[in-house]
């Protein structure tokens, strides 16, 4: 499909009217597979295959409510409370990782409060760890391991 900076892994992929689908390791079925889906994918195999992410505690596509607003996290990391601690949002590979992408993943967080927020469009990568009580962030060099979380 495209090219992109992150490790292969085993790929499942079929055909269903003419259209692909892969295998989504976490929801457990074959969806869609679009660009976006792509990078998903094998991101989600760096981090439990590579990074060593408990597949248990990682939730793709949920759902968060704002009122009347309806929005979607591309993932979600918890820990062994279920309590959010990583939102990862992705991008086609195409589409550039902007300010505008940035804003898209804080507005998940105003509701999450996580502690780490990482966007990726399978070329570059962005992980920032917050910090609540000096209100900023600092950017991390590269997705820390599981075991590094403070979790």
């Amino acid at each position: 499909m495209f090219s992109i900076n992150l490790p292969e892994y085993e790929i499942k992929i079929r055909e269903r009217e003419g259209k692909p689908y892969i295998f989504d390791d976490l929801r457990r079925k074959y969806v869609a597979l679009t660009p976006e889906e792509w990078v998903r994918q094998h991101f989600i195999h760096y981090l439990t295959d590579h990074k060593h992410y408990p597949k248990g505690l990682l939730v793709n596509e949920t759902e968060l409510r704002l009122g009347e607003k309806h929005m979607r996290c591309d993932s979600v990391l918890y820990d062994k409370e279920m309590h959010p601690r990583m939102i990862i949002e992705y991008k086609a590979p195409t589409i550039a990782l902007t300010q505008r992408t940035f804003d898209q993943i804080s507005a998940y967080n105003h509701l999450l409060h996580v502690d780490y927020l990482v966007l990726s469009n399978g070329i570059n990568h962005i992980c920032c760890r917050m910090d609540y009580e000096n209100k900023t962030y600092t950017f991390l060099k590269e997705v820390p391991d599981y075991g590094e979380l403070y979790i």
